[in-house]
């Protein structure tokens, strides 16, 4: 079965708001073994509305509605239901009960803009809504099943999670959706589409699709398909998983269930820090702190992250994590010898278990012909050893920084698992 969302407002159109109702609302349909094949945003026009729906007839067996449901002249969708339908706007008596109920609790006159709040298309089936005064609509048009909800988050997955998901499910006979994302680092989307080629294209056999989902430092590679039997889905899936462990090993770094966060590095780990027992501490200088920032941000993190310096310049360098004066005039801050000292250096001003060490240029100035903007050196060190790796990103600020923090969490995880040398 397919499906078409559409969020209708201005405040969408004009990036005053995120539409975050999409996004949940695919999730949610795809858990159930419902595709979305179509998404827009649709501002507060009956005729832009209008041509919305005539267009959804075409593709969708259900269109998911939100948004335009208030008591505002501005909120018109129930009335282009009701004239798109050819359904006049009639009182419900329950949801009248229901509206005036809300006002009542909250010790509120019911005017008579939030009556009109209980107007709903005659031939609508009526879903009440329990946080709000808006009630859900659902209605057939041809092919086509209309279920129009407010626009408010919690509102709307509301009634999803309590009526119309169930509804959907108790009516049709849907079939399983089943998605699994494999999370790299280390490999740019290109290079990895190399590695996996030849796996890429037996995919078809199990009928898997595979997407590439970039962003700084990170390639997902999500692998979804369908089917009627979940377990036989799960199974094909993990075994594809398995044929692509033997080809990109050294680039995953872990796994995302969909419908699930996406688990970060930091937390990662964080969690392989914990279960050992195990502290960290960071010297960061072209990150500025970025990466403690992550880790402070997950509960409990005083358990494993015991603190950072940011020494941003090269007196701060020498004097709060003693760099060689000397090392400034010969191969300078960006360096193998002077992230393997910060390292090194603050493993023992924190006595942690591990230390990691970044000095770079981040951009878009302070590039040289030998060192370029987005030249990173990266330390992990132990009481044991020290590793260095030199990177070479791109020309921006901002991605520099984030892939770069990116790159110093896997290879912290990878030299806790002695994955690296």
């Amino acid at each position: 079965m397919t499906a078409e969302i559409l969020t209708i407002g201005d405040e969408i159109l004009i990036g005053q708001i995120t539409n975050t109702n999409s996004v949940w609302i695919a999730q949610q349909l795809n858990q159930i073994g419902i595709k979305v094949v179509h998404m827009a945003s649709v501002a507060d026009d009956e005729t832009a509305i209008i041509k919305a729906f005539n267009d959804s007839l075409t593709r969708a067996q259900f269109v998911f509605i939100t948004g335009g449901l208030g008591p505002t002249k501005d909120d018109i969708t129930k009335k282009t239901f009701s004239n798109y339908f050819n359904s006049p706007l009639v009182i419900d008596k329950d949801v009248l009960a229901d509206v005036s109920s809300f006002f009542l609790k909250r010790d509120k006159t019911v005017s008579q803009l939030n009556q009109n709040q209980a107007l709903v298309p005659k031939d609508c089936f009526v879903i009440r809504n329990p946080n709000g005064t808006a009630p859900a609509m659902w209605i057939k048009k041809q092919n086509t099943t209309f279920i129009s909800m407010p626009g408010v988050p919690y509102e709307m997955k509301a009634l999803m999670t309590d009526t119309i998901i169930p509804k959907i499910k108790t009516e049709n006979a849907l079939p399983h959706i089943y998605h699994k994302t494999v999370l790299t680092q280390g490999i740019g989307e290109s290079a990895l589409a190399e590695l996996v080629e030849t796996w890429e294209d037996n995919l078809i056999h199990k009928n898997i699709k595979l997407a590439y989902l970039p962003q700084p430092g990170i390639v997902r590679l999500r692998l979804s398909t369908s089917g009627n039997n979940l377990e036989r889905l799960k199974t094909d899936v993990e075994d594809e998983i398995k044929n692509l462990n033997t080809l990109i090993s050294k680039y995953i770094y872990g796994y995302e269930n969909y419908g699930e966060e996406t688990p970060p590095l930091q937390k990662i780990v964080s969690e392989l820090l914990l279960q050992r027992n195990q502290t960290l501490a960071l010297a960061e200088s072209c990150t500025g702190g970025y990466v403690s920032s992550l880790f402070t941000a997950l509960p409990g993190a005083s358990r494993v992250f015991k603190g950072a310096i940011i020494p941003y310049t090269n007196e701060a360098k020498q004097q709060l994590l003693q760099v060689h004066e000397k090392l400034f005039n010969t191969v300078g801050a960006v360096s193998k010898e002077c992230v393997e000292q910060l390292a090194q250096n603050v493993l023992k001003k924190f006595n942690s278990t591990y230390s990691i060490a970044i000095s770079g240029i981040a951009g878009p100035t302070g590039g040289t012909s030998q060192k370029p903007v987005g030249t990173i050196w990266i330390a992990v060190a132990n009481q044991q050893k020290c590793l260095a790796f030199k990177f070479q990103f791109g020309d921006d600020r901002g991605r520099n920084i984030v892939m770069t923090s990116n790159t110093a969490l896997n290879l912290l995880r990878k030299f806790i698992l002695n994955e690296v040398e």
